[in-house]
C-alpha cells in the first residue's frame, strides 16, 4: 500500500512570544515494511537534525524572534507491506530490556498489577498473551476523543474507563513493565478508514517469545489488532514523552491555540 500523507500544526497566540523551542518526530522511520517514496517538512526558524537514543530521525526546531503564530507541515509519501503476523523487526542494537522502564505515565498501581495479573505471565509472554491484554484494554477502555488529556497516566484513564490511543497504549505498557516484559510506545499514522479515529495515531510494541519467534510485535489497542499496512511509524520510545510528533515549550505568547490537520489518502 502506500500512504499519501499531509500533517499540518498550527500554533496561534495572543500576544508575540520571545522564544520557542520544539522537538519533532515526524519522519517515518527506517524500517523493513515501510519505504519513504518522498517526505518534506516545511518549519521556520533554526533547525538541528539528528538521531535519537531509540534511532528516531529526529529534528531540533527554534525561533528566537518575535512571532505570534508558527506552523510546521509534515508530508509525503510512504509505500508499506502487511508484517507477517504483526512481527517487526528491530532494526537496531537496542536491548529490549530498556523497554522494562516504568516512567511517569505508565507506573503500577493497584488497578494496573490487577489487569496485567489476569493476562500476562511474568517476565516473558507470547504473542497470544499480549493479544490477550489488548483485547482486555479494548473492552475496560472505551475509546473517548478528549476525554483525557496528554498529561493522563495510565492508572488515571483506566480507572475512568475511556481515553484515547495515547491512554490505550499507556496502559498497556504499564501493564507489560510491571510484569518485566519488554514494550514500547509507538507513534504514527493510520489510514482511519471509516473509523471515525484520528489519523494521528499511537500504538505499542510488545516483546513476545512465541515457539518460531522472539522479538517486537506490533499492535494496536484502539483497534484491538495486530498492526497492517495501514501504519506509517514515525518513533518509538518509553512512552508518549519521547515518541511525541511534536513537543515543545515557549517563553511568552499569552494564551495559546493548536490546531492540527492529518489527511491520509491511501493508494
Amino acid at each position: 500500500m502506500q500512504l499519501n500523507i499531509r500533517h499540518e500544526t498550527r500554533y496561534g497566540y495572543t500576544s508575540p512570544l520571545a522564544y520557542t523551542i520544539q522537538q519533532l518526530h515526524l519522519t517515518p522511520r527506517v524500517e523493513p515494511q515501510q519505504r519513504v517514496l518522498s517526505w518534506n517538512i516545511v518549519m521556520p526558524g533554526h533547525v538541528h537534525a539528528y538521531t535519537d537514543a531509540y534511532g528516531n530521525l529526529s529534528h531540533m526546531m527554534t525561533m528566537s524572534a518575535p512571532h505570534q503564530t508558527l506552523s510546521i507541515v509534515a508530508s509525503g509519501v510512504i509505500a508499506t507491506t502487511v508484517p507477517d503476523r504483526g512481527r517487526v523487526p528491530s532494526g537496531d542494537d537496542l536491548s529490549p530490556l530498556i523497554f522494562t522502564v516504568p516512567t511517569r505515565f505508565t507506573e503500577a498501581t493497584p488497578g494496573i498489577l490487577e489487569l496485567a495479573a489476569s493476562c500476562l505471565p511474568d517476565g516473558k509472554a507470547a504473542t497470544r498473551d499480549v493479544m490477550s491484554l489488548a483485547e482486555h484494554i479494548f473492552g475496560a477502555v472505551r475509546y473517548q476523543s478528549g476525554a483525557t488529556e496528554v498529561g493522563t497516566t495510565a492508572s488515571a484513564a483506566l480507572a475512568l474507563g475511556q481515553g484515547v490511543c495515547q491512554d490505550h497504549a499507556h496502559i498497556f505498557l504499564a501493564c507489560c513493565h510491571a510484569h518485566g516484559i519488554p514494550a514500547r510506545y509507538v507513534s504514527g499514522y493510520i489510514d482511519p478508514e471509516n473509523t471515525g479515529h484520528a489519523a494521528s495515531h499511537a500504538w505499542v510494541d510488545a516483546w513476545v517469545e512465541d515457539k518460531d519467534y522472539t522479538g517486537w510485535v506490533s499492535i494496536d489497542i484502539t483497534h484491538s489488532r495486530l498492526m497492517t499496512d495501514a501504519y506509517c511509524r514515525l518513533a518509538i520510545g518509553r512512552d508518549y514523552d519521547a515518541a511525541a510528533p511534536v513537543r515543545g515549550t515557549r517563553r511568552g505568547g499569552g494564551i495559546e491555540s493548536l490546531s492540527v490537520e492529518v489527511q491520509i489518502i491511501p493508494q
